[in-house]
């Protein structure tokens, strides 16, 4: 049995040099001819290429798409060789026998094709405006942190290239995959993914963009949808108030952007 391990990256040598250091072989307590690692490179000056050739020659760099993560993921799987493909992001901390904890689940769940592992920040939260995608008790199977089988992602698409940015492309995937398959949760597979400042309202237009397809593709009651959302919104304003005055009203731009988004979202 052969991992295929696929990391998009975008421009960030620093964090991809961290996470490839997790897979080492003498971290992954596994044989390089048990796994590949395919780097999957959307910079517009493919950074990464260099930082390979120089630091990791085991690992293997294909130039990216350049039309986005869904678009970057879909080209590593395109380049994969092993029956089963492991996703996590440049940005990401995978544990010692990250693998290996797949490995024994698939040997110990004969008949099903794929998994999520645990994801948990680096540290408690500090600021309103900080985000990582957690994932402590399974549900989510977020694009950091997941193995599947090869044949069965292609069979249910992979990811929609249509997402240009990340933003939903990862839920619209999960519910495909449970249309035909129910997901594993492996909670010895850990990733850790470090907090990250967000920049407020940067990124407002591009989640609106996503979260529009998502819905135009998935959501086919528009009035029990847009209901749904205007409980969503309501409740939503006294959970981000007491957050924002649990982290002192650090981030508080981020907070409007929140409230706004989410009255947003009512109308898409």
């Amino acid at each position: 049995m052969k991992f295929s391990v696929i990391i998009p990256t975008c421009s960030r040598n620093e964090s991809l040099t961290k996470c490839l250091d997790c897979l080492l072989p003498e971290t992954q307590e596994m044989g390089m001819n048990s796994y590949e690692i395919i780097v999957t490179d959307d910079g517009k000056e493919n950074q990464a290429m260099d930082l390979i050739e120089e630091k990791y020659p085991w690992v293997k760099w294909v130039e990216g798409p350049k039309r986005g993560p869904a678009a970057n993921r879909n080209n590593g799987a395109k380049y994969a060789k092993g029956e089963w493909l492991l996703f996590t992001d440049d940005d990401c901390l995978p544990a010692k026998n990250w693998i290996k904890a797949y490995l024994n689940s698939i040997k110990d769940n004969s008949q099903k094709f794929v998994f999520e592992g645990y994801t948990n920040a680096d540290r408690p939260k500090k600021r309103f405006d900080e985000e990582a995608p957690i994932n402590i008790t399974g549900g989510n199977l977020w694009s950091c942190n997941f193995c599947i089988e090869k044949n069965f992602f292609f069979k249910v698409g992979g990811f929609d290239e249509n997402f240009p940015y990340a933003a939903m492309e990862d839920i619209d995937f999960m519910i495909r995959v449970n249309k035909l398959e129910k997901i594993e949760f492996i909670e010895s597979a850990v990733v850790i993914h470090p907090w990250r400042r967000t920049k407020p309202f940067k990124g407002l237009k591009k989640y609106f963009i996503s979260f529009r397809y998502f819905r135009i593709k998935n959501i086919e009651n528009i009035h029990q949808y847009r209901i749904s959302r205007i409980k969503i919104f309501i409740s939503s304003i006294y959970g981000l108030t007491n957050e924002l005055v649990k982290y002192s009203f650090k981030g508080v731009l981020f907070y409007f952007e929140k409230i706004l988004l989410n009255f947003i979202l009512i109308f898409s």
